[in-house]
């Protein structure tokens, strides 16, 4: 599994022209689901994100959580995160979790998330998206679990 953590002051996704999912301050989460991917992966993945302390604090320093700023989430899937690009020019995404399984898996985030973070909006699984952003910093994270935890 993989998340990209972008820092954002804002971000929407719209769909066909009508905004899906829009927060203020906090994160912007693309997530990747591999075909081994499971429900105890997805929480050792929400519990190292929601941990993360990559706000500023009142010296400047990298210190406060999400919850310590008020953050909100957006939460988008994006199968691509794990296109394979090593042969030829036309990416694989044969390491992409099964759409089905995906789909129950970042259902599953998105139900997780709104357990702690008080909003939590979304992007719509499968959909063609727009996706706008103003990140802050940049400050982007990619949490993969294979580097995480060796699955």
């Amino acid at each position: 599994m993989k998340f990209v953590i972008q820092r954002v002051q804002h971000a929407s996704v719209t769909v066909d022209g009508e905004v899906i999912g829009k927060i203020d301050k906090g994160y912007l989460v693309l997530i990747g689901v591999a075909e081994n991917d499971d429900r105890d992966i997805a929480d050792r993945m929400i519990k190292k994100m929601i941990a993360l302390r990559i706000f500023e604090d009142e010296n400047g320093k990298t210190n406060l959580s999400l919850a310590s700023v008020g953050g909100e989430i957006l939460l988008v899937s994006q199968f691509t995160l794990y296109a394979d690009c090593k042969k030829g020019n036309r990416p694989s995404f044969i390491r992409s979790g099964d759409p089905d399984k995906a789909n129950e898996l970042y259902e599953y985030i998105i139900s997780e998330c709104r357990k702690t973070v008080p909003v939590v909006e979304t992007g719509s699984f499968g959909a063609h998206m727009d996706v706008e952003l103003l990140n802050d910093g940049p400050f982007t994270i990619i949490l993969d679990s294979e580097e995480l935890f060796g699955r």
